[in-house]
């Protein structure tokens, strides 16, 4: 009957982690470049006792790298990263990797993020611009142009698939792998004057928060049924001695 307890108490732990981030998914949902938090769950087995009993496991968290919608905004600073790649900002965490592309040019020239990071080209620099160059001109394989002239290029990079993604903030994230440079524009690039959305889906995410919910409170129901249950067991050993 105490499994039964403890069987709930490891639900209600692993509910509440998945609450957590469809709480934080549903925040962020018009955060542009925010990738969705999802959480991978697991049992373990205890062998404890003549019959093993099966926990429910914390889970374990990891991003969605599906990508988000993409808004047209004419901002010449604005970039949408098309296919897998991510654009590199230089932060005091080291170097992060982003699929916001709303940029700004500084006084000096330095271009850089809407928080303030510097953007960083394919060696891992940070880019300079002219200030009083005009409008800079995008390619898709992301060569900057003001005029004539070729001032930078955007870095791009590609994340190995099977590495973990640590988060930064909101839309950054950091990974447990070297990321590499892309250099096959035919299926990547980036696009001017677009912005790429969150990838979150409100509907879903808030139909699944109400699901979590629910059962959440079915754990709590079990759980205090298993706790009448020994209740009622002491209780009655109680009166026969």
């Amino acid at each position: 009957m105490q499994s039964a307890i403890y069987v709930g108490l490891s639900a209600q732990l692993v509910l509440e982690k998945r609450m957590e981030t469809l709480a934080r998914n549903v925040a962020n949902m018009n955060t542009a470049g925010y990738r969705a938090e999802e959480v991978k769950f697991s049992t373990f087995l205890s062998k404890k006792g003549p019959d093993g009993v099966n926990f429910a496991s914390e889970g374990e968290s990891f991003i969605n790298r599906m990508q988000g919608g993409v808004d047209k905004t004419g901002n010449p600073l604005d970039v949408a990263v098309e296919g897998d790649g991510f654009l590199a900002i230089s932060t005091p965490a080291g170097t992060v990797y982003t699929r916001d592309g709303r940029m700004k040019i500084t006084a000096q020239g330095e271009l850089q993020t809407h928080s303030n990071y510097p953007v960083l080209d394919a060696g891992g620099s940070p880019m300079l611009l002219d200030p009083e160059g005009g409008p800079p001109v995008i390619a898709k394989d992301g060569m900057i142009w003001q005029g004539n002239q070729q001032v930078g290029a955007l870095g791009l990079f590609t994340i190995d698939p099977n590495a973990k993604l640590q988060r930064y903030e909101n839309s950054g994230v950091i990974p447990d792998k070297a990321a590499t440079p892309i250099l096959d524009f035919v299926t990547n690039g980036v696009r001017q004057g677009f912005v790429e959305g969150s990838n979150v889906n409100p509907i879903r995410e808030m139909a699944k928060l109400i699901m979590v919910t629910r059962a959440f409170e079915s754990a709590a129901n079990a759980i205090d049924k298993g706790e009448k249950s020994v209740d009622g067991a002491i209780r009655s050993l109680g009166e026969t001695n």
